[in-house]
């Protein structure tokens, strides 16, 4: 079959090679189309039921992660010259379009009676006192307690300013450009006044990762494409091969963006890393071409008996690694996760592709090019790797009972580390602890408890239940409860401006801040005037206000938190323990409770991918050794390729143990994707030993040590290359893509040692075994060769 798929290239090469670049054409055409994702939650399928009641959440009362916070901490805040140009800062900041509202201290409302009225209005608490006595301005401000703990921490001079964003622009692109209009305004501020400035909250956050994404993008692609050029000039030391493969690599990258654009997915920090993905993957194809070329012309001395022989060998042997490689990526397909969906199709499709791109333009060009020269194969005969190889055969031929204790210990002590694996998860986890999107946010932490959305839906199932005083005296006491908990921060909902309105009730006096009880309630209640959501514009401020936090139906009620970012450990026994008190407090007969927002979609989404990626793994396995049973029909020689295949993924994640590097779903994705990889060196070094091993008569000794030092030079040289291309990732800003570039760089070594060292000396342990196993007849036999010339 190959020998044809070899003669039908070279015939029709300028066909083949026309389509191909008017391929490339339409793809990078249509690469212009795909852009960055500013979508948030795709880790979880839309059906899955936390989604729908966060979506639920949303529908009635809006956006919950779109508030950025600006934060300073000064004792000179009340200066009249500070205070002016802080309260510029809001004025500025206000007038960005996307920007809906400025909640600061200078745009403080205050709320009073108008008995004439009847009715509670709303003043600027500025216009009200005036700053020409910033002494009297701080002492009214301080005598609102409704902004104790969400604008000011007295305790440490922290002062915050709230800046609502446009829930459209925050799913669009032109979300960058507002972040960086509010950064440089900030910017400017902070640099006038000689002051430190922190900025957070989800909006800035994701706006500051996706930048870094982008950037990261970019580089990462230049290094690789760097770093595999040097190598594989290091390699063959011939300028066309280095061009050849960078060129495959570079309509690889091509086609990948373009198959972005085409199945209409956006780059996420998952798919972002596709393209430098490709170029590290697509490199092993070249080499394994390439050197197989060299061998068979180093033999012949005839350069089309070269190339066809390069097909018939290879083809087979690179069509199962890139599959395998693909099944890695593909699985991730079969997952719910739209996140990992985009990310294993567009990554599998691509791969194929590679193989599909290598199999057509190298031996189509090399027809045109002249024969190699003496030169361009002299890196067959690497004295270096040579003397590597020689130690490597002495001490499967000489120790291999070391071999056997060495990784038996190794195995004792990595399953070990495995027990001590733990999984945890954070919003910003992948940012190191000196960025500053990691420090600002653990500045809000520290002062005001946290910028992560907590939301608590209380559903009275009835219109007008939870404006009762029944049912507001219960959310006040859960409030009371949730103070107890030192990761929470200060709640949010309209108990909160009740009790604003009852301090105005009572003249202004901040004992009154509370909710109104039996006596007061019926004299109080003519002023509320309460207006829910969506009712239209009418009504007085007060009315505008409590409607974000309550239905049109005044069925339900939202009462808001801000969390932090405790990570998905220690949130779920937070959740647990909050869900009794709200139990004991909210008759499950009469009251339904929901617990929402982006804390708890995170906490959701975590743990669905890390299961997702778990089953991915175990799909993953059984489709590759699957095709390694189709490929080698052997259960002795598959039973050693799992051995040889589960031993570096055991010996990682039992360093991951033992460094206390943790489950996450970018440290359970370095499983799939890095045993799609290894199986690649393994099926190479196996394919290549049941070829030689008919040759040389059931011979396994004999052949063992061919196929070390045959396969063993292209098998080191292509684990470099992907060792090198991985480990451009560790330069990362974020920890979970550093840690993808570490933990597969390693498990690759390490499975680069086990398929050179450890799978030999298992092949000769069962020598007497294997030798009553048969080459299949599907590979290309030497009689075959005259068919080949005459071709």
């Amino acid at each position: 079959m190959w020998h044809k798929v070899a003669v039908f290239i070279i015939k029709f090469r300028v066909a083949l090679l026309v389509l191909l670049l008017a391929a490339t054409a339409f793809m990078g055409y249509k690469a212009q189309d795909v852009h960055l994702s500013y979508k948030y939650g795709d880790a979880i399928p839309r059906d899955n039921p936390k989604y729908l009641e966060y979506q639920k959440f949303r529908e009635k009362f809006g956006e919950d992660g779109n508030l950025m916070v600006v934060g300073i901490q000064t004792d000179k805040f009340f200066e009249k010259e500070f205070f002016e140009q802080y309260a510029q800062l809001a004025k500025d900041l206000a007038q960005i379009d996307a920007v809906e509202n400025v909640l600061s201290v200078p745009t403080a409302i205050n709320i009073v009676k108008d008995t004439v009225s009847g009715k509670l209005n709303t003043v600027n608490l500025i216009d009200q006192v005036g700053t020409s006595d910033m002494d009297s301005f701080k002492t009214a401000f301080f005598n609102l307690p409704f902004y104790r703990g969400l604008l000011y921490n007295k305790g440490t001079n922290s002062y915050l300013m709230g800046l609502s964003i446009d829930k459209e622009v925050l799913n669009s692109k032109k979300r960058d450009k507002v972040n960086e209009e509010i950064v440089a305004l900030v910017d400017k501020f902070a640099a006038d006044n000689d002051v430190q400035v922190y900025k957070s909250g989800l909006p800035y956050i994701r706006a500051s990762v996706m930048k870094m994404i982008k950037d990261e993008m970019r580089l990462f692609l230049i290094l690789s494409f760097l770093l595999t050029a040097t190598i594989l000039a290091l390699f063959f030391r011939s300028f066309m091969a280095v061009v050849t493969s960078m060129i495959i690599v570079a309509i690889g990258v091509i086609w990948s963006l373009g198959t972005m654009a085409l199945l209409g997915y956006e780059i996420t920090v998952l798919t972002g890393l596709i393209p430098s993905l490709v170029v590290v993957i697509g490199i092993p194809n070249c080499i394994y071409f390439l050197n197989k070329y060299h061998t068979e012309f180093n033999k012949s001395r005839n350069k089309p008996k070269a190339l066809l022989r390069m097909v018939d060998k290879m083809g087979i042997v690179t069509l199962f690694t890139n599959m395998t490689t693909a099944i890695g990526f593909g699985v991730f397909a079969f997952t719910e996760s739209a996140l990992l969906k985009s990310f294993g199709i567009v990554a599998a499709l691509n791969i194929v592709a590679l193989f599909i791109i290598s199999l057509i333009f190298i031996p189509a060009l090399y027809s045109f090019l002249p024969a190699p020269k003496g030169r361009h194969v002299n890196y067959l005969q690497n004295k270096f790797v040579n003397k590597i190889l020689t130690f490597f055969t002495d001490w499967v031929f000489s120790h291999r009972p070391w071999i056997y204790v060495a990784s038996a210990a190794v195995v004792a002590g990595s399953v070990w580390g495995m027990y001590r694996l733990q999984s945890v998860g954070y919003i910003v986890d992948d940012l190191p602890e000196d960025n500053s999107v990691y420090t600002d946010m653990k500045f809000f932490e520290q002062n005001f408890n946290g910028v992560m959305p907590l939301e608590i839906v209380v559903d009275a199932r009835k219109r007008n239940a939870v404006t009762t005083l029944g049912t507001m005296q219960k959310i006040d006491r859960l409030n009371r409860e949730m103070k107890q908990y030192p990761d929470v921060g200060s709640s949010l909902s309209y108990i909160e401006a009740v009790k604003f309105a009852r301090q105005a009730y009572y003249m202004g006096d901040s004992s009154s801040f509370g909710v109104p009880n039996m006596f007061d309630a019926a004299f109080i209640q003519p002023y509320l005037r309460m207006k829910g959501a969506n009712e239209g514009e009418e009504g007085n401020m007060f009315s505008k206000v409590v409607s974000s936090f309550v239905d049109s139906n005044k069925q339900e009620a939202r009462i808001s938190f801000n969390i932090k970012d405790i990570g998905t450990k220690r949130l779920p026994p937070l959740l647990d323990s909050i869900r009794p008190k709200v139990a004991e407090i909210f008759d499950s007969s009469r009251y339904d409770v929901t617990f929402t927002g982006v804390s708890v979609i995170y906490l959701e989404g975590s743990k669905f991918i890390i299961k997702s990626l778990r089953n991915s793994i175990l799909l993953a396995f059984v489709m590759i050794f699957g095709c390694m049973v189709v490929l080698f029909r052997s259960w002795r020689i598959l039973l050693i390729s799992i051995v040889i295949n589960i031993i570096p993924l055991i010996i990682t994640a039992g360093i991951m143990g033992w460094s206390g590097i943790v489950i996450k779903p970018s440290t359970v994705l370095v499983f799939s994707v890095a045993l799609g990889i290894t199986v690649d060196v393994t099926i190479r070094f196996l394919v290549n030993f049941r070829q030689e091993l008919e040759r040389n008569d059931d011979d396994i000794a004999s052949t063992v040590h061919k196929t070390i030092h045959d396969t063993g030079l292209s098998i080191i040289y292509t684990s470099l290359i992907l060792i090198a291309g991985f480990g451009v990732f560790i330069l990362s800003k974020f920890d979970g893509t550093k840690s993808l570039g570490l933990l597969t760089s390693m498990t690759l070594f390490i499975a680069m040692i086990t398929n050179l060292i450890l799978q030999p000396a298992l092949l000769l342990w069962m020598d007497k075994i294997l030798k009553k196993s048969k080459s299949p007849k599907w590979f290309i036999n030497e009689d075959d060769e005259e068919q080949e010339t005459q071709a």
